[in-house]
């Protein structure tokens, strides 16, 4: 079994994780646990605790070995509108070269949320989100200004109609 080290750029750690071991840590309780937190990141351990059937210390250290195995990461997540980037899209871009490299690029920019290599018709995808339309159109300049990126194309949010962070616990 091959064990890989993982970059925690949040701690500033490296935690050594066997390759397929994050799936036996997903029991029954660990998914209910991450359902718990899903709902509320600052739910108390004991509240957790006597929803799902554990003292408020295995619940913790449950939690614990969740976020060193790198399944959870506990962050705020805010709402783009309320502070103040209503313009949002999704950019498909087409490189050339070292697709790594340009997304690492990419990833670099601060108004870019995620990007992601993809099959298809794009070679990546980069949520960007911005303060107006002019806005867009600078970021769009910079995008395209990236080595390795031949075209893009925008596709501009009109209405958010969902939005999920619970995947994975069904």
């Amino acid at each position: 079994m091959a064990i890989r080290q993982q970059e925690r750029g949040d701690v500033g750690r490296r935690v050594a994780v066997r390759e397929g071991a994050s799936h036996a840590l997903l029991d029954d309780v660990a998914r209910q646990i991450i359902e718990q937190l899903q709902e509320d990141g600052r739910r108390p351990y004991a509240t957790i605790g006597r929803a799902v059937g554990l003292s408020e210390a295995a619940v913790r250290q449950r939690v614990q070995r969740l976020l060193d195995a790198g399944i959870i990461r506990i962050v705020a997540v805010t709402d783009p509108l309320q502070l103040g980037f209503p313009r949002q899209a999704m950019i498909g871009l087409r490189t050339d070269g070292d697709l790594e490299g340009v997304a690492d690029r990419l990833a670099g920019l601060g108004e870019v949320d995620y990007v992601v290599i993809t099959a298809g018709s794009f070679d990546l995808l980069a949520e960007v989100a911005c303060r107006n339309d002019a806005h867009l159109l600078e970021v769009l300049q910079r995008l395209r200004a990236v080595e390795g990126v031949l075209a893009t194309e925008a596709f501009v949010y009109l209405k958010l109609h969902r939005q999920t962070q619970s995947w994975g616990t069904a």
